[in-house]
Formats: structure tokens, sequence, C-alpha cells
């Protein structure tokens, strides 16, 4: 199957349009930095979306760098994954590579030191912001659990040229009153606000109790409150009543499968990833196939396929309270080749909670969820039988059902 498609794209080389989608996933990368004009001045006056990255290497000592937007458009969208479906990852990749950072470095025990920066990442409008930089700035960021960056440098001077727009339920956070980080986050979910802004505020260190507020690199911040907001709406779904009917829903989107089994029994979740050849993490021949999975008790361990586990987990948590019932939940994802590029895990977050936003099928037993997964994806059911510790827990408790009846 990968020779096929390799000798496809040899054929091909993005001319021809042989694989039948709109536009050659290996050439969008090249387009995108085609298009990337780094700034030729050491001073820029742009809008923020706003946006600050804090770096992890060499911690305690981080990089803080907030970020400008230097493309015509609408810079709120630049920072703002909730939104970024409607985009083409071509358009995603345009934006993102046109955010130009300036790197400051601080101990990530004296947050009091950005404080105009964090106010700069709490705020609910772009502001404008004056970088100077060292040098003119240069090069790409690409993580694979942050979203692209594009130039960067190490920055003289930064200075926010507009007041902030900080969201009230942020602002009674801003003083110490005494709330521990976990808490001010749950309150932050339950007001309303976009979970990437409160990863933001998370990360500047403008939550809990003022003496133990620290600056979070990015990376960690998005997984910390994926894992914190999922596992207390997953406190509340165990005490719903469970669903009384085996759901199935798929979505399709930029190279991706993704498809959610709801068994009608307590809380589970798995979160299985099937890399194809030639993608991101899989330059081999054969497809690989890892999976993570938690009981009724959860998790004690950092799961090993890291935030992509933590937000599936939280968009599944998601749809079951807003069902006010309690499943136990498998999640596959197939990667297909083409699909290449480190975006983020927001992809994942996003694409499970469309998933779940989709009308699902109904099925009165398992043997015909599986004959439903088998027509679904690329690899056979029996790969999914091996390594999905849900489906197996699945077929036992079907087995022991049909004895006893």
């Amino acid at each position: 199957m990968s020779s096929r498609v390799t000798n496809m794209c040899l054929k091909c080389r993005g001319a021809k349009n042989l694989c039948g989608l709109p536009t050659c996933p290996f050439m969008s990368i090249w387009k995108s930095l085609g298009q990337i004009r780094p700034p030729t001045s050491s001073e820029l006056e742009a809008p923020s979306p706003p946006s600050v990255f804090v770096g992890r290497v060499g911690y305690p000592k981080v990089r803080v760098a907030p970020s400008v937007a230097t493309l015509e458009g609408d810079p709120s969208v630049y920072d703002s994954p909730e939104r970024w479906l409607d985009y083409s990852l071509d358009e995603i990749l345009k934006f993102r590579f046109g955010l130009v950072m300036g790197n400051l470095h601080f101990d990530v025990r004296r947050p009091d030191l950005v404080n105009e920066i964090a106010l700069l990442s709490a705020s609910s409008k772009p502001l404008d912001v004056m970088v100077r930089f060292v040098k003119p700035p240069r090069g790409l960021r690409l993580d694979p659990h942050a979203p692209p960056f594009g130039p960067s440098g190490v920055a003289e001077k930064i200075r926010v040229l507009d007041n902030p727009k900080i969201p009230r339920p942020v602002e009674k956070f801003l003083g110490d009153d005494g709330v521990r980080s976990e808490e001010a986050v749950w309150s932050l979910y339950e007001s309303g606000l976009p979970v990437s802004t409160i990863q933001r505020v998370f990360s500047v260190g403008l939550l809990g109790k003022t003496p133990l507020r620290r600056l979070v690199p990015t990376r960690w911040s998005i997984t910390a409150v994926d894992d914190m907001v999922s596992r207390r709406i997953i406190r509340e779904v165990k005490g719903y009543p469970t669903i009384d009917s085996f759901l199935f829903f798929e979505r399709k989107h930029s190279n991706n499968l993704f498809v959610g089994i709801l068994a009608p029994y307590s809380w589970s979740f798995e979160w299985i990833e099937a890399w194809f050849p030639h993608t991101t993490w899989n330059p081999g021949t054969a497809v690989e196939v890892e999976a993570d999975w938690e009981g009724f008790k959860g998790r004690t361990e950092y799961a090993s396929l890291g935030g992509c586990y933590y937000a599936s987990r939280l968009a599944s948590a998601e749809y079951l309270r807003r069902e006010r019932r309690q499943a136990t939940v498998l999640l596959i994802r197939e990667i297909y080749e083409g699909f290449f590029l480190p975006i983020g895990v927001w992809f994942v977050r996003e694409n499970v909670r469309a998933l779940f936003r989709g009308k699902p099928e109904k099925y009165d037993n398992l043997r015909d969820v599986i004959e439903r997964l088998g027509k679904t994806t690329r690899l056979p059911v029996r790969v999914w039988l091996e390594k999905s510790r849900i489906l197996r827990d699945l077929l036992k408790q079907a087995r022991l059902e049909v004895s006893s009846s």
C-alpha cells in the first residue's frame, strides 16, 4: 500500500492531481514558506492576536515570546484554534508562519516581571505591539504540541501600545484571591472562555495563589488545562446514567479519519492513533499503531501519547456532559499519507469536538459496531482487536451477557 502511494506521488510530483485531493499536501508547506517575508527591519510595530509563547528549553530560565501578525487580515484568528477548522491547512500555515516572535528570557519563578506581556496574553482583542530586535528575526518554529510560528529573534525591547481588554472572568484572578490554579482554570472554563485563552493565561502565570504562581511552558500548559478540565467534567459524567445503545461517529478531515465508538457501560476511555507511512511520525514503510487508555478510576501515569490523549478526552467528556450521560469511549484516528507537518494538539481537540457534533449511528449490539468499524477504517478489524483494551473488554462483557442469558 505504501509503495503504491509513493509511486503515485513520484509520477505526480504535485502537478497531476493523481490522488484526487484538491491540493498536494506535500506542496502545502512549500507554498506557505514561499509566502513568508521576514522583516528586514530590527523594529516592528504590528498587532498581536494576542499571542504569547513560553518555551521550555533552559528551564527554569525560559523564553517568553509575544508575537505580532505581519500579514493582512483579521489577526484575532491567528491564535484561536477553536476557529481553525473553517480554514484549510494551507491557510492555517500561512497565517501561523506570518506571526513574528520577539524573544525575552525570564525565570519561571518571577512571573511578576512579565506583567505587561501577561496582560497582553489575556486580552480579548488584538493589541498593537512594538518589538525592537537585536537582529532582524529569522527562521521558523515547529512543535508537535503547539501550533507553528514564523520568524523569531531576540528582542531588545517590547512595548504594548494599546490598553488590553481583559475578560471579566480573568480580571478577578489578577490579584491574589487565594484560589488554586486548578480551581481558577475551572472557573474560567465554566465562564465560557475558549480553552486556548485559558491555556495562555495559565502559561503566563496569572492564575493560582501569588507565592506559587509560575510561568508554564506553552507545551505543558496546553496539556495541563485539557487534563484539569476533562478530569473535572469526568467526575460529573460518572454520576449520569449510561447511554442506552452503541453509538458510532465518523469524521474525515485533512488526510485524517476520526472514529468514535460509545458503548452503554460506565466511563472508561481509550485513544488509538494509526500513523501510516510517510506521515509526521512515521517515515517507515509499515503502519504504526499506538494506544492509551484509562478505566473508571482514571490514570495514575502520564499518557504515553501525550497531549493528543488529553485533548481528545476533553472533547469526549464535553459531549457526554452535554448529553448528561456516561459511556465507555473508544476513539480511533488514522493518519494518512501526506499529513506530515506537526501543527499541534489543537487539531485533535477541535476535530473530536466536530466529530461529536455530528449525528451518530445507533446499534443494538457490539457485533454490528465492529462490522461497521471494518467498513470505515483502512486497517482491518483484527488490528483494532489486537490493540484496543476497550474492544477486548467489550467482547468479554458481551460473552458474559450471552452466557448468563
